[in-house]
C-alpha cells in the first residue's frame, strides 16, 4: 500500500480553493492502492489532519508525522497547493532535497511558470505568440501615457505572480489605470500590463498520461463578466464549454502550441494553459502547474471528456511521480 500525503492550503489568497482541491483528491484516490493522508501547509502550521479533523504537527526534518505514538512516513506527495509555496517551486525544492517524489513539475519549471513575465519571455523565441505587454515593479515611476501608447485600451493589469484572477483588472480608460495598478500591487510587487486580445478564450490541459504527453479536450471560456475573473471562475459567472466550439484546424493549432510549450519547458504533471485565439492564431496568456482539481474545475472536466475518471487522473499522477 502506497502512503500518499496530499498537501493543500498554501500561503496565498488561493488557500481555500486549494483545500477544496485537496479534499477532492483525498476522496477520489483508489483506497485499494493508496493510503491517503491530508496535510495542511499553512503559514502558521504544517499539520496532518486525520478523519476526525484532529491535527498532528509535521516534522519538517523528514516530512513525517507522529500519530498516537506511531511514526508515519510518505512514499509520495500529491501537490494540490495553488499559489505559494506549492506552485512557485518552494515545496518542490524542499521535497527534492529530502528525497520524496511529488506529482507536480520540478522546482525550476514551477518557479518559471509562476512568473508570468518570465514564462512568456522564455517561450517567445520558440514562436509562441503573446500579447503586447508593459512591466512595472513596485516603486517604479508610472508614466500612464507611455504605458497606454504601448498596450492601448482596453488593457489588462495583472499581478505577475498570483492565481485565481486575484488582483486583475480590465482597464477601459486612462483614469482607471492607476487604481488598477494599486489593486495589482496588493497581490504582488511586480505587475504585467497587457494589451486586450479580442478573440475566443480557451483553457488547455496538458498532462503526462501513462508516460506520454497528452493534450486534453479544450474548454472554451465565455464569461458573463468583463473577463474570466474570480466570480466567473468560482461563482458561476461564466460558461465553460468542453469541448470548445472551434474548428478542427484551429483546435490542432492550439493543441500543438500547448504541447510544444509543455515539452519545451520539460514539464511533467498537470498543466493548464490559457490562450486567446485571434484570427485563427493562439496567443498564450499563462500556464498553471497546479490547476484546480475540484469536481467543477476545468482540468477534471477535460479529463472526464477524454474518458479519464478522477481516480484514474489522480492515480496516474502518483504513478508518474513514482516512475520519475
Amino acid at each position: 500500500m502506497i502512503n500518499v500525503a496530499i498537501i493543500m492550503g498554501g500561503y496565498s489568497s488561493e488557500f481555500e480553493i486549494s483545500l477544496k482541491s485537496g479534499n477532492v483528491v483525498h476522496k477520489n484516490l483508489d483506497s485499494a492502492l493508496y493510503r491517503s493522508h491530508r496535510v495542511h501547509i499553512l503559514k502558521e502550521k504544517w499539520v496532518y489532519v486525520d478523519e476526525s479533523n484532529q491535527e498532528f504537527p509535521i516534522n519538517k526534518d523528514d516530512f513525517s508525522v507522529e500519530v498516537n505514538g506511531t511514526k508515519i512516513t510518505f512514499d509520495v506527495v500529491f501537490n494540490a497547493i495553488h499559489g505559494t509555496p506549492g506552485e512557485d517551486g518552494l515545496m518542490q525544492a524542499y521535497l527534492e532535497l529530502i528525497g520524496i517524489p511529488q506529482t507536480s513539475c520540478d522546482m525550476y519549471q514551477s518557479a518559471l511558470t509562476f512568473n508570468k513575465r518570465d514564462l512568456l519571455s522564455v517561450l517567445k523565441p520558440y514562436g509562441i505568440k503573446t500579447a503586447t505587454s508593459f512591466y512595472l515593479n513596485k516603486g517604479d515611476i508610472i508614466n500612464e501615457t507611455e504605458i497606454l501608447e504601448k498596450v492601448g485600451l482596453p488593457c489588462f493589469v495583472k499581478p505577475n505572480k498570483s492565481g485565481s484572477s486575484f488582483g486583475i483588472s480590465k482597464v477601459k480608460s486612462k483614469e482607471e489605470l492607476l487604481p488598477a495598478i494599486e489593486v495589482a500591487y496588493k497581490e504582488d510587487n511586480e505587475i504585467i500590463i497587457e494589451s486586450f486580445l479580442d478573440g475566443t478564450e480557451v483553457s488547455v490541459g496538458v498532462i503526462n498520461y501513462k508516460g506520454e504527453t497528452k493534450v486534453l479536450p479544450m474548454t472554451e471560456i465565455v464569461s458573463e463578466n468583463d473577463f474570466f475573473d474570480y466570480e466567473a471562475k468560482y461563482l458561476g459567472k461564466s460558461q465553460e464549454i468542453t469541448p470548445a466550439r472551434i474548428s478542427d484546424e484551429i483546435h490542432s493549432k492550439v493543441a500543438s502550441t500547448a504541447k510544444k510549450a509543455y515539452e519545451i519547458l520539460k514539464m511533467r504533471g498537470f498543466s493548464r494553459s490559457e490562450f486567446i485565439i485571434v484570427n485563427g492564431e493562439p496567443f498564450m496568456l499563462e500556464m498553471n502547474t497546479v490547476p484546480g482539481l475540484t469536481t467543477e474545475s476545468i482540468l477534471p472536466q477535460q479529463a472526464r471528456e477524454a474518458g479519464i475518471s478522477l481516480p484514474e487522473l489522480f492515480g496516474n499522477a502518483i504513478q508518474e511521480a513514482l516512475n520519475n
